[in-house]
């Protein structure tokens, strides 16, 4: 028998299903403190948040916290995996099209640094003056990763638990008889489907139905694409991608929303199990997503 418990998190919902109920309090104290870290590092709608006091500056040359070194790392080798489809950058373009929480919005800048302006190396952070940096795309992903590595190093935990950060989930330990069952649907009257996600597995889902506004007389979502610094098309509502880590699945996902209609074939290159949703419901999996349950989700 299992237990949950799910509470407001990030404009989002956290989640965390334990396979022994009595293990449930203390997941949900590690993931209360696990949480409220990566929020003071690196969070845009924070003052105080650590990643902000690198912005500013003429140049960023200065050692970071562990937790924030952990989560440009998976922002920067998310940008490598995709050659810069997903960009940790991009913080001053998302404050443009006002979705990073700014006081007003900033003319745009003619010529600005990229990731590949960017290194960290043994917890130094080093980058060019002007960057604005925004973990939106990849940040919950390694949260999850990094609170699951907590729950599975901590001693009083001894069963499988399954952690859900607003679309990111992934399961540590072994869960309960069946699997973890999970309905791959982003709301009500979307295109649905059961799976089972093994254990160790993650899953991510990247939807443009959420996080809309009016840019002048057109609503746009908030994932940008960083060829042309602006929203990606409308190609896909969802993506959801399976993989090793919240990070690598997430990656993935976002990637495909601003690659459009050039998403499967980047997926089934590499091997990603995915499905897509089109803006008018078709949906679309790569030959490794698994059949309805009781197949299993597995990663490549």
């Amino acid at each position: 028998m299992t237990a949950r418990i799910s509470w407001s998190l990030w404009s989002a919902t956290a989640e965390l299903v334990v396979v022994d109920p009595s293990e449930l309090r203390i997941a949900r104290e590690l993931a209360d403190a696990v949480l409220a870290e990566v929020e003071r590092t690196c969070s845009r709608h924070r003052d105080d948040a650590e990643l902000r006091a690198f912005e500013g500056r003429d140049l960023v040359d200065a050692p970071v916290s562990p937790v924030l070194a952990r989560l440009l790392e998976d922002a920067i080798d998310a940008a490598r995996r995709t050659d810069g489809l997903v960009d940790p950058t991009l913080g001053d373009r998302l404050e443009v099209h006002g979705f990073a929480g700014a006081a007003g919005v900033r003319a745009a800048v003619v010529h600005r640094a990229t990731w590949r302006d960017v290194s960290l190396h043994a917890g130094r952070l080093s980058a060019p003056a002007g960057v604005r940096f925004d973990l939106g795309a990849t940040g919950k992903a390694s949260a999850a990763d990094l609170l699951v590595e907590h729950l599975r190093d901590d001693p009083r935990i001894h069963h499988g638990v399954l952690v859900s950060l607003g679309g990111d989930l992934r399961a540590t330990g072994s869960g309960p008889d069946g699997g973890w069952q999970i309905d791959v649907r982003d709301g009500a009257g979307e295109p649905g489907q059961q799976v089972r996600l093994r254990d160790g597995g993650a899953l991510a889902t990247s939807s443009t139905l959420h996080r809309r506004r009016l840019l002048g007389e057109h609503e746009v979502h908030h994932i940008l694409d960083p060829r042309h610094l602006g929203p990606a098309t409308d190609t896909w509502r969802t993506v959801s991608c399976a993989a090793p880590t919240c990070a690598a699945a997430n990656t993935a996902s976002t990637a495909a929303i601003v690659l459009g209609w050039d998403a499967p074939d980047w997926l089934e290159a590499r091997g990603v199990p995915a499905r897509l949703v089109a803006a008018d419901r078709q949906v679309l999996t790569t030959s490794s997503w698994p059949s309805p349950v009781p197949a299993e989700v597995r990663h490549g």
